[in-house]
This record gives structure tokens, C-alpha cells and sequence, in this order.
């Protein structure tokens, strides 16, 4: 979570971190690859190789066959699953870079943690001048203002990479939601054809009944007989004498 790479980041020996020592052994690189929130620290593709921002392209690809060929689980036989995911680590910067897109996303973000760095210490002068205070910042030393952009960078690809995990569960929720209306859809669809069809396969028989039905009524009518009322007999009258 955010909170653990911000403790990460916050504590973190930077100098010692960050060593570019080229000598580095085989076990030394995969411990660097894979130490405690290196999930985090590994966003940063030039990090993860050990090289400037400003490299050629030909100077990143000897970088890469270097680096590779250390933590190579063929070369380090004996912690063959460590080796595999420090070379998974240094394969995915390396293809990284190689993607204009993605490595211009990775200068800028460096970028932006140096300007970080430097607003941060123009505001704290300006306080310090006004508070009649002497105007010197611990970042105006070399190494402490490279040590500062190098945690505000690795806190800014943090908060891009959590940014794009919420992003893509939200998404994939959004996939889910619309994969099962989509579904249900389709099965209503579907209902309503087979009762469509069951409709249309029974009507004739529907119709054949009702005309039958039809046909008995007015055959028992016909064959009803007429009621017969009894007449009263006739009475002469007597004529008189």
C-alpha cells in the first residue's frame, strides 16, 4: 500500500541503495533486484539498470547484456528462482526503454521529482528569509539534493503505479459489470425467441381446437328440438234456445 512504500522510501539508506558500483557479484545485483519494496524501486527503468537518463541507446543495450548475464538463473545455478525474477526485473526495464513512450513517462517523471526538489527549497528559503534566519538547506549540498530527488522520484512512481492499479481494477469491474449485462441480454433475447417460437409452433393447434370448439356448439344447437307447449283444448260455446 502507499503507506508502506512512503516508509520504504522515507527510510531507505539512498547512498547506500543507489550504489552504481559496476563490480557488483552475481548475488550482490539479485539482492539489489529483489530487496525489501523493490516492487517500487524497480519502477524506475534507469534504476533497475543502473544507468543515467541520458544514456545512448548503445550504451543502454551494453548495460542491459551486462546486467542480464549477471542475475542469468543459467549463471547462478545455485538460487536458480531469485535469479529468474531478477532477470524478469532487468528484461522488463530494458524493454521499457526501448519504448519511446514509456521511457519519455519514465524521464518525466524523474523530472518532475528534481523540480519537486528544487520549488520545495526556493519555498523553504523564502521562509527562512523571512524569518531573518541564514538561508542554508541541507539540499544545497550535492549529495543530499541528489539523495532528495531520488526519494521524491521513487515516491512519484509509487503513486503513479497505485494510480494505475485502482485503475485497472476499476476498469476490470467495469469489463465484469458490462460482460454481464451483456449476458443476461442475450439470455432474454433469448427467452423471448424460444417462446416466440413455441407461440408459433402451437398456434395451428390453438386454432384447430377453438374451431372445433366452435363447430360442436353449433352442431348441438341445431340438433336441440324445439320445446312443445300443450294447448288447451277448445270449449264450444251452447247456444240457447
Amino acid at each position: 500500500c502507499s503507506c508502506k512504500q512512503a516508509g520504504w522510501i522515507s527510510g531507505m539508506n539512498v547512498k547506500q541503495i543507489e550504489k552504481r558500483d559496476s563490480v557488483l557479484t552475481s548475488k550482490q545485483q539479485i539482492d539489489r533486484l529483489l530487496r525489501p519494496g523493490s516492487s517500487y524501486f524497480n519502477l524506475n527503468p534507469f534504476e533497475v539498470l543502473q544507468i543515467d537518463p541520458e544514456a545512448t541507446d548503445e550504451e543502454l543495450k551494453k548495460r542491459f547484456r551486462a546486467l542480464s548475464i549477471l542475475v542469468h538463473p543459467d549463471k547462478n545455478q545455485d538460487d536458480p528462482d531469485r535469479a529468474q525474477l531478477a532477470f524478469e526485473a532487468v528484461d522488463k526495464a530494458y524493454k521499457n526503454l526501448l519504448d519511446p513512450e514509456q521511457k519519455k513517462r519514465a524521464v518525466d517523471v524523474i523530472q518532475a521529482g528534481r523540480e519537486y526538489v528544487e520549488h520545495n527549497m526556493k519555498e523553504k528559503k523564502k521562509q527562512l528569509k523571512k524569518d531573518g534566519k541564514p538561508q542554508f538547506l541541507e539540499e544545497d549540498d550535492p549529495e543530499m539534493f541528489r539523495q532528495a530527488v531520488y526519494k521524491q522520484t521513487m515516491k512519484l512512481f509509487a503513486e503513479l503505479e497505485i494510480k494505475r492499479k485502482e485503475r485497472e481494477a476499476k476498469d476490470m469491474h467495469e469489463r465484469k459489470r458490462a460482460r454481464e449485462e451483456e449476458i443476461e441480454t442475450a439470455e432474454k433475447a433469448k427467452r423471448e425467441r424460444e417462446w416466440q417460437k413455441n407461440f408459433e409452433e402451437t398456434r395451428d393447434g390453438r386454432v384447430d381446437s377453438w374451431r372445433s370448439f366452435q363447430a360442436g356448439k353449433s352442431k348441438a344447437k341445431k340438433e336441440k328440438k324445439p320445446r312443445s307447449f300443450l294447448k288447451p283444448p277448445k270449449v264450444k260455446m251452447e247456444q240457447r234456445e
